[in-house]
């Protein structure tokens, strides 16, 4: 009878310490998510499709322009009574994928529970050469035309809620803590948000592949990391992550939702388990989800009468 050897293991030799306990090739790995979720490619197909039946029973989104480069436009799904609230999207990808048409999914639930809902577009990094001040900027400039512009869709400007998942729970976080009188408008316009499965330091996300696309630079990471401007939040919060996530992404969340509770601001740490970052995002759509039902309660809405 022949012997059977199983292959021997490889030992990886760890290399020099980047950050924290991790190096190089750990760092950049908790930086990606697909190295965490075999099911990434499965989940994006499902949203589009979900993004797509929502039209089917929503309509087609009103579209609008916040800026002149044709990338700089915002879906609108309206709500079926005047002056309602605004729940505001901003999408992942890594910063480098996603558009609104994709990220409808979330739609129905808000607008059947009586509130507009509006999915943005901005730039890839990679098509602006890297300059994650590009981004945050179209973001901020949407939002400010979501100020502007409520009453002329129906919405009500004093009850305008953020939403963010991924790098776009990252955009979230500087949404929630920019400085808006550089934009002429009050500190408070808006007024609950939820940062769902983000980065809200960019120290260590500088050291990770995400180098290589994205041209970081000391104001860059100091800017656009929302832990260091907990001062400027102004509203309360839900930090959210998965614990199928990596590592990183957990952190992250548990510092940023620490920092917010430490700086005596209101927040609400959500751990939600056996879910990995792609799943995590589904649950924006339905009210009977955990991130669902919260997000309902955080704006202020109910699900609809079944």
């Amino acid at each position: 009878m022949q012997q059977v050897t199983s292959a021997p293991s490889i030992v990886r030799t760890k290399g020099p310490l980047v950050w924290l306990d991790m190096d190089q090739k750990e760092l950049d790995d908790a930086y990606d998510q697909s190295k965490y979720a075999f099911n990434q490619e499965q989940l994006g197909r499902r949203r589009a499709l979900l993004s797509e039946l929502a039209r089917q029973r929503l309509g087609r989104p009103q579209r609008f322009a916040y800026g002149a480069a044709p990338i700089e436009g915002l879906d609108l799904y309206p709500a079926r009574q005047p002056n309602a609230p605004v729940v505001v999207f901003t999408h992942g990808g890594a910063w480098r994928h996603g558009v609104a048409r994709d990220n409808a999914y979330a739609a129905e639930m808000f607008v059947n529970a009586g509130a507009h809902y509006i999915a943005l577009d901005f730039s890839s990094v990679v098509e602006v050469g890297g300059d994650l001040m590009v981004l945050a900027d179209q973001v901020c400039r949407a939002m400010a035309w979501v100020y502007d512009n409520a009453a002329s869709f129906g919405g009500d400007r004093e009850r305008i809620y953020a939403v963010g998942h991924s790098s776009g729970a990252h955009l979230n976080g500087v949404l929630l803590t920019t400085d808006w009188s550089r934009y002429g408008l009050p500190a408070n316009i808006i007024k609950a948000g939820l940062c769902c499965s983000g980065m809200y330091d960019l120290k260590p996300v500088r050291l990770s592949a995400r180098s290589t696309y994205v041209a970081f630079t000391d104001e860059i990471e100091e800017e656009l990391s929302a832990q260091r401007h907990i001062d400027r939040l102004d509203c309360p919060i839900i930090v959210a992550h998965g614990t199928l996530e990596t590592p990183e992404f957990q952190r992250q969340a548990r510092d940023f939702a620490a920092a917010v509770k430490a700086a005596g601001k209101p927040v609400r740490f959500i751990v939600a388990e056996a879910y990995n970052h792609f799943e995590m995002s589904e649950m924006l759509g339905s009210p009977y989800s955990l991130l669902g039902h919260e997000l309902l309660r955080l704006t202020g809405l109910s699900p609809p009468a079944s």
